[in-house]
C-alpha cells in the first residue's frame, strides 16, 4: 500500500511527522503504565469511587427504565389515537345509516309489510267532560 501523501511531502518533514507518532505512540504507553502502577489508579482510590459509580449505574438504569416507559406510553397513546378515529368512522356511518332509515319514506315501507297504512287525516283529541263534585 503505497502513501501518496509521504511522496510530496521532503525528508524533513516526514521525519517530523515519524517523531510526532513515536512521541504520541509513547505518551499512551507512559499514561497506561502510570494508571496501572498505582500512582493514579490504586485500590483505596478505586474503592473510594465504587458509591459514585454505583449512583451513575443506578441513574443509568433509571434513564433507560424511563425510556422504555415513554416508548410504551407514546404506543399506547397511538394505538389508542387509531382506536378512537375508527369508532368516529363507525359512528359516523351508523348515525347517516339511522338517519336514512328513520325518514318518513324509508318507515312507510318497512311497515307497509306489516299491513300498517299512513294517516289520511289527522289524528282527533278525544275530549272527556270533567263531572261535578258533589
Amino acid at each position: 500500500m503505497s502513501n501518496n501523501f509521504r511522496k510530496g511531502l521532503s525528508e524533513e518533514q516526514q521525519e517530523e511527522m515519524e517523531m510526532a507518532v513515536e512521541e504520541k505512540a509513547n505518551a499512551s504507553q507512559h499514561f497506561l503504565k502510570t494508571l496501572f502502577s498505582g500512582k493514579i489508579l490504586s485500590s483505596s482510590t478505586a474503592v473510594s469511587a465504587v458509591p459514585f459509580i454505583g449512583f451513575m449505574a443506578f441513574l443509568g438504569i433509571l434513564y433507560i427504565g424511563n425510556r422504555h416507559y415513554a416508548e410504551n406510553t407514546v404506543r399506547e397513546i397511538d394505538r389508542l389515537s387509531r382506536e378512537v378515529k375508527t369508532l368516529s368512522w363507525e359512528y359516523k356511518s351508523l348515525s347517516a345509516e339511522l338517519m336514512l332509515k328513520s325518514t318518513q319514506s324509508e318507515v312507510l315501507k318497512k311497515v307497509d309489510t306489516l299491513g300498517l297504512k299512513e294517516l289520511v287525516q289527522p289524528p282527533q283529541k278525544i275530549v272527556i267532560p270533567k263531572q261535578k263534585k258533589k
